[in-house]
């Protein structure tokens, strides 16, 4: 499905990936929490959240960027993902609207790279499998129509998640 060399599925720490925006999993007050949130709250210093006080929050499947302060990433899309109900609740909706919003601001900023996390896949606990297909077909979409972005990556932080994900891309092969 995704045969774009401009497309990849690493394994590690987002908060290293030498791009223009880093994707946050963020919560919906935008402050902080665990799992990649902290990693790149840490990482980013605390004027990052300086900066995320002053945006009210974010809704979930919705976006917000803020500059990256002390990450290589010049930006932080922060994105809300959905917390995993039994699937009886849009939850794979809201996944891919927060896909969609990224890109959107990725445009709207004129951003030519940037990195995901497995959004939703740790504490918010949706099933891998379905999250990383709804991810791959977003990105797809996305860089079917983007000719302009150079890179987009998938960072997988743990072994698990990066197996799902190559599973997936070479069965859609």
């Amino acid at each position: 499905m995704i045969a774009d060399p401009r497309f990849a599925v690493l394994q590690g720490d987002i908060t290293r990936q030498q791009v223009d925006a880093i994707v946050n999993a963020a919560n919906t007050t935008l402050l902080g929490g665990g799992g990649v949130d902290g990693a790149i709250h840490r990482a980013a210093g605390p004027e990052l959240l300086q900066e995320c006080r002053t945006l009210g929050g974010c809704p979930t499947g919705q976006a917000k960027i803020t500059r990256g302060y002390r990450l290589s990433a010049k930006y932080v899309i922060h994105t809300v993902g959905p917390v995993w109900q039994g699937g009886q609740h849009g939850e794979e909706d809201l996944l891919a609207q927060c896909y969609r919003n990224c890109f959107r601001l990725l445009e709207e900023h004129g951003l030519r790279s940037i990195a995901f996390p497995a959004i939703s896949c740790g504490a918010y606990g949706f099933p891998i499998d379905r999250a990383a297909a709804i991810a791959l077909t977003e990105i797809h979409n996305f860089l079917q129509h983007n000719k302009n972005v150079e890179s987009v990556r998938v960072v997988c932080y743990t072994h698990d998640v990066f197996e799902a994900y190559q599973r997936l891309l070479h069965l859609r092969h």
